[in-house]
């Protein structure tokens, strides 16, 4: 390989993992978002007024709800969507370790 070549590769190679950055960083700044809106807005800032609603057979306040448990419970949701995501990422990068 000439240094040409070589000096070619490695820019496509840089942009690759730009790219493959670029996509992992927005996807994180969603996911992030998501636990924000409903660990920190659902269960703090407008648990008010998600507190007229309850959880039907419960009687439990939504906005209760959801700072008791629901955040939780949608954290782990998160981690199991984002892991699925990377994974699909990574196959499309072709960086998987399969």
């Amino acid at each position: 390989m000439t240094d040409s070549e070589e000096a070619r590769s490695a820019r496509h190679t840089q942009e690759v993992a730009d790219r493959y950055w670029k996509r992992n960083l927005r996807l994180l700044l969603i996911l992030l978002a998501v636990w924000w809106a409903v660990s920190y807005g659902a269960g703090i800032l407008w648990v008010g007024a998600l507190d007229e609603y309850t959880i039907p057979g419960t009687g439990f306040k939504l906005g209760f709800w959801f700072a008791q448990q629901g955040s939780i419970y949608v954290f782990v949701v998160l981690i199991f969507l984002y892991t699925r995501l990377m994974n699909k990422l990574d196959k499309e990068f072709d960086v998987h370790e399969d």
